[in-house]
């Protein structure tokens, strides 16, 4: 009997000193469990005591047990719920909240939006198109012959036929399928489907095949621009381009226009911009050339007008300060969360 009131203290003693869910199971261990329990040792040496012994000591075991097991079960659920409360004092209501983490734009969607907003300003038109294009469009039409170093395998990612799944594609009538390799099919492809005058800019990705390095990827984003009318010339391109270049990198940025050649302008020039003490070429550009103009039956007597491309990946390299185009893909977040 003795035995039985000690163990019957010192755990109701344990029980009320648990404080926690950790507590209490330990409290369970000490004295219900299967090995090591000091009531389940009680209960187990009972056939080894006198019968008379047994009758007295087993049923007040047995009754204790089944006590303790209820009050354990009882505390756990409510040492359960309390954990679950938000009112149970584990938390201060007073303090301010933590401030969730938000993803913002990428360095070069943050440039091109900024590009194209300044276009809007001049009311140049925001036009987009596809990324998978076929000769025509990227080649034939903008004058650019079958015999041109572009189409080599080392500039060009062309594409299997049976592989690609395009919309509005005609690879057997068009020309083979290929990524774009500028922005400027989308001249062609707008100016069959609408009238001019008009002056857009079609801002994207574009694809080479190319090796990387810290100025060059096989990817990068373009911004090509169109303005055609009765009575344009490079002049209207001149005040285009510095009011870009003024509004984008601050009015006391100076640049000057190069001659140069592109298949699908005549004349052609690059633009350069004098950039902390150097001179850097950021365009191509030139009036459109007639070819061109036939391609989409317009008549290049009554129609003239001026195209240019920018890569938008240099003007964010110009802007920002990037030494390495690499970086703009790397994923690191502390390059990122400078902008």
């Amino acid at each position: 009997m003795d035995k039985i009131q000690e163990i019957r203290k010192s755990a109701l003693k344990d029980f009320e000193a648990a404080k926690n869910l950790s507590d209490l199971e330990n409290v369970r261990i000490k004295y219900l469990g299967r090995k090591a329990g000091e009531l389940t040792k009680l209960l187990r040496n009972l056939k080894n005591l006198p019968l008379e012994e047994r009758r007295g000591i087993g049923p007040l075991a047995q009754k204790f047990r089944e006590d303790l097991e209820n009050l354990i079960a009882q505390k756990d659920k409510q040492l359960t719920a309390d954990y679950r409360s938000p009112v149970a004092g584990r938390f201060d209501v007073t303090k301010p909240g933590k401030k969730i983490k938000l993803g913002h734009l990428h360095p070069l969607t943050l440039l091109e939006e900024e590009i194209k907003e300044i276009f809007s300003s001049m009311n140049f038109s925001i036009v987009e198109g596809p990324e998978i294009e076929n000769e025509r469009y990227n080649f034939d039409a903008l004058n650019i012959p079958a015999d041109h170093p572009a189409r080599d395998m080392w500039d060009t990612f062309w594409l299997r036929q049976n592989q690609a799944k395009t919309k509005n594609l005609k690879p057997k009538t068009q020309g083979k399928l290929l990524l774009r390799t500028h922005t400027s099919p989308m001249q062609i492809r707008y100016m069959e489907a609408h009238n001019p005058p008009f002056q857009i800019v079609v801002p994207g990705v574009v694809y080479r095949y190319e090796a990387t390095d810290a100025t060059h990827d096989f990817q990068f984003r373009q911004l090509e621009g169109l303005m055609i009318g009765k009575d344009i010339s490079l002049a209207n391109f001149k005040y285009v381009i510095e009011s870009f270049l003024k509004k984008l990198f601050g009015k006391d940025v100076e640049f000057e226009l190069r001659p140069s050649y592109y298949p699908f302008v005549e004349p052609g020039v690059d633009v350069y911009m004098k950039w902390r003490g150097k001179w850097l070429e950021v365009a191509g550009a030139g009036m459109v050339h007639r070819k061109v103009f036939e391609a989409v039956r317009y008549n290049p007597d009554e129609w003239q007008g001026f195209a240019f491309g920018f890569g938008i990946t240099r003007l964010a390299m110009i802007k920002y300060k990037i030494p390495d185009v690499r970086l703009f893909y790397s994923g690191d977040l502390r390059f990122i969360n400078q902008f």
